[in-house]
């Protein structure tokens, strides 16, 4: 079993990818169900995602100060966030109708969620450090897909009571941590025996590449999670339009974001003969286009609108995996592990003053609320200009 898992590691870590970020868009996959029976407002899905976030944020600064992510196998640190992400999600279920615990929970789960998607892309770059930019495009691909998958889970079961696709998405988390657990680390990464404290990983903003990388993921980052929490609000608004039923809502939400994966495996394609850069930039240039004009287009019909949020998502992922590649190419070697969770520590913390102001003023602005994502890919541009990175896989 563990010699057919280590002949095929990057199936195997993607496949776990998915299944462990099927928790963090848990409870927004079943929100309708959950709002209606609890009677909670559209604001509390702006605090649970933002409680993710915020866990996910505290969980990559503590692997950073106390140097876990490269003292520690990655494999190891992967599975046991798995489990106790399964077992976070499933507390969540438990106590859904208290507020306070609510958003402990989904704190909890994001703490998880910073030892599995920072520790994959440290393990993709272990076992295919060759091929990292479109080994990541895979990994960034899950990731979208398992941000998704919620939705999915939710379509499949609408009408049914909203406990099952949370404790779905637990089930799958134990899985994908047990199989990374057989996989084991790779052999191309080699690990830090000594402590690897937070300034290291700040440290790397000090090179001019690194730091050009990292403006651009940060300009990514407000965008990104704004936008995913925002798509079932967007679908339903369109749904409407055309008298459809709120029950299609989770089909669109799923095929919206998921496409992304498509996005991020197209790019990795494009980035092995036009460079990593390249893809970054015109994935930012699209998204930052639509987030820009779509609200000047709200009278279009619905149909069109749907279509474009499809570009969209598609796009606005795409630059991810490259980021991730970019990162780990320009990251001082000693420090690869810090230097991405400070990254994505930085990133993520962006993001949550973009999904507060979007989810809060949704109900005032609705569609114009996404000129407030503009800032975003704009940053993004401004700062992969200044550096020309000129980075082939």
């Amino acid at each position: 079993m563990i010699e057919f898992l280590r002949r095929y590691p990057l199936p195997v870590i993607v496949l776990a990818q998915l299944f462990g970020t099927s928790l963090w868009f848990s409870i927004n996959g079943v929100w309708l169900s959950l709002a209606s029976e609890l009677g909670l407002p559209e604001s509390q899905l702006g605090h649970l995602t933002l409680a993710v976030q915020g866990g996910f944020i505290a969980g990559t600064l503590g692997f950073a100060v106390t140097g876990l992510a490269d003292r520690f196998g990655a494999s190891r640190i992967f599975a046991v966030a798995s489990v106790l992400g399964a077992l976070v999600n499933a507390g969540f279920v438990m106590t859904a109708d208290s507020a306070a615990l609510s958003v402990f929970w989904r704190f909890a789960t994001g703490l998880c969620l910073a030892g599995i998607y920072p520790l994959g892309m440290k393990m993709v770059i272990a076992w295919t450090p060759k091929y990292a930019g479109a080994a990541l495009a895979w990994l960034v691909g899950m990731l979208t897909l398992g941000t998704a998958l919620p939705h999915l889970m939710r379509g499949a079961t609408f009408g049914m009571p909203w406990e099952w696709p949370l404790l779905g998405s637990s089930l799958l988390a134990l899985a994908g941590g047990a199989v990374v657990f057989l996989l084991g680390d790779g052999p191309h990464l080699p690990k830090s025996t000594g402590r690897i404290p937070l300034r290291q990983g700040v440290a790397a903003l000090r090179v001019p590449r690194f730091r050009a990388v990292a403006g651009g993921y940060f300009g990514h980052m407000w965008e990104l999670y704004a936008l995913w929490t925002l798509i079932p609000l967007l679908v339903g608004r369109e749904l409407t339009r055309l008298d459809l039923g709120d029950d299609l809502i989770p089909w669109f939400a799923f095929a919206i974001i998921g496409i992304g994966a498509v996005g991020c495996v197209g790019g990795g394609w494009f980035s092995r003969s036009k460079g990593r850069e390249w893809v970054a930039r015109w994935a930012l240039t699209v998204s930052g286009a639509i987030c820009l004009l779509y609200p000047w287009l709200g009278g279009l019909p619905p149909a069109v609108l749907i279509v474009l949020l499809f570009v969209w998502g598609l796009s606005v992922i795409a630059d991810s995996p490259q980021f991730s590649a970019l990162a780990a190419q320009t990251a001082p070697k000693a420090s690869i592990g810090s230097s991405l969770a400070v990254m994505n520590a930085v990133g993520f913390s962006l993001s949550l003053p973009a999904i507060w102001l979007t989810s809060t003023l949704w109900g005032q602005l609705e569609l114009w609320v996404v000129l407030l994502l503009v800032p975003g890919p704009v940053l993004g541009l401004w700062s992969l200009a200044k550096v020309r990175l000129g980075s082939r896989p």
